[in-house]
């Protein structure tokens, strides 16, 4: 999937809750998420499963956001994702042969078994450590702090890891 698509609901996130605070930006970004996944199955014949399971994750977060007039509700959500993250791919690590990036790239990238699991275990630790600090400025901090960090600090945070993990796999892997 096209990462800036994907990227669309955090945005429209943003913008609404610049112009017409929490409440309207949860509205924004449920339709926004359903609207992206409705468009995904019309125009590729399939469903992304990040996509849905963060689609679900919005209508369970910010439904309750927008029901008890609750912000942190939404603000649990990418914490919430985050550490399911971690479970799925600790789970792939424990359960099957092969990692789930390893599964993912398979026909992209080739490297030892150890390489594999190492990468499996970064990203572990990577979900651990952002849905944990999303929870911390989420209870520590007021919205504002927390949209700011939700949409530039999470997203610069990312962008600092894959390139950490690109540079890893340039030095211990081979590109198919």
């Amino acid at each position: 999937m096209n990462i800036f698509f994907d990227l669309v609901p955090l945005f429209l996130f943003f913008i609404a809750y610049k112009f017409l605070g929490i409440y309207s930006a949860t509205t924004v970004a449920i339709a926004a998420s359903i609207l992206q996944v409705v468009y995904t199955r019309i125009k590729h014949k399939k469903f992304e499963l990040i996509q849905v399971v963060t689609c679900v994750m919005i209508l369970v977060f910010g439904g309750m956001t927008l029901i008890f007039r609750e912000p942190l509700f939404i603000k649990w959500k990418p914490t919430m994702i985050n550490w399911l993250m971690a479970i799925v791919f600790m789970a792939s690590q424990l359960c099957y042969k092969k990692t789930l990036l390893q599964h993912m790239l398979k026909n992209k990238i080739s490297a030892a078994e150890d390489i594999w699991k190492k990468l499996n275990y970064m990203w572990i630790g990577f979900f651990i450590i952002i849905g944990t600090a999303n929870i911390i400025v989420a209870y520590n901090f007021d919205t504002d702090t927390w949209v700011h960090f939700k949409v530039f600090g999470i997203l610069s945070i990312a962008l600092l890891f894959g390139i950490i993990q690109t540079l890893y796999l340039r030095k211990n892997a081979t590109m198919l």
